[in-house]
């Protein structure tokens, strides 16, 4: 039997992952001067990439073939990037969107690995999955160097919403209470760090920094 996943809560936040991460792919294939289908594509890929490759590692139907809205929604991104000039999606306005959705998916994939048995530290890496490789792909595609390729804080903001979503789960668990806050903690904490990471260009160290490597 499958584990029910999502609740209300979860299937808006899941959408609206999908939507900005299909929108950030469509956007680089506007601002590239690719044809339309170009730009759906990038907009799928970019949108179910990170979900895909966390439901084939733990044995879970793949979430977009069965669901009617998800193709559509990337579908739906790609013609809204089409229609619109690339100046108004200029500046940080895409980054914060990307960031809005990287936190929803690392809670979404972190939930989704929890409930399909997987135990607490490699469900909280599938979350991380969920919210980086649809990034990563599309960077790959457009012959780019991908963000997770610096030291701007990118995947440790992923990071903290899964570990802060397993964790809030596992303790409600324990106090069988509803799991909703541990979502909502997650991504707003996740959010906020890339936020603040956009905003004033917070980044890690880099190795050999100290030796001036």
């Amino acid at each position: 039997m499958t584990p029910t996943v999502l609740t209300p809560i979860l299937d808006w936040l899941d959408l609206a992952g999908i939507a900005l991460f299909a929108l950030s792919g469509a956007v680089l294939a506007a601002r590239l001067k690719q044809t339309f289908v170009t730009m759906a594509f990038f907009a799928l890929v970019t949108g179910v990439g990170g979900g895909t490759v966390r439901d084939l590692l733990i044995r879970a139907p793949v979430f977009w073939i069965d669901d009617p809205w998800v193709a559509a929604v990337c579908l739906a991104t790609a013609l809204i990037a089409w229609f619109t000039p690339v100046r108004w999606w200029d500046g940080k306005s895409m980054a914060y969107a990307d960031g809005a959705g990287l936190a929803a998916y690392a809670a979404i994939g972190s939930a989704k690995a929890l409930a399909y048995g997987i135990p607490p530290i490699p469900a909280a890496l599938m979350g991380i999955i969920t919210g980086c490789v649809g990034g990563i792909i599309r960077d790959v595609v457009a012959g780019r160097p991908s963000i997770i390729m610096s030291p701007e804080l990118y995947v440790t903001p992923a990071a903290l919403t899964a570990v802060l979503t397993v964790a809030g789960m596992s303790v409600a668990q324990l106090l069988g209470i509803s799991n909703q806050w541990a979502w909502a903690l997650g991504f707003v904490c996740g959010f906020a760090l890339r936020s603040a990471a956009i905003r004033w260009e917070w980044g890690l160290p880099s190795y050999g920094d100290k030796e001036g490597a």
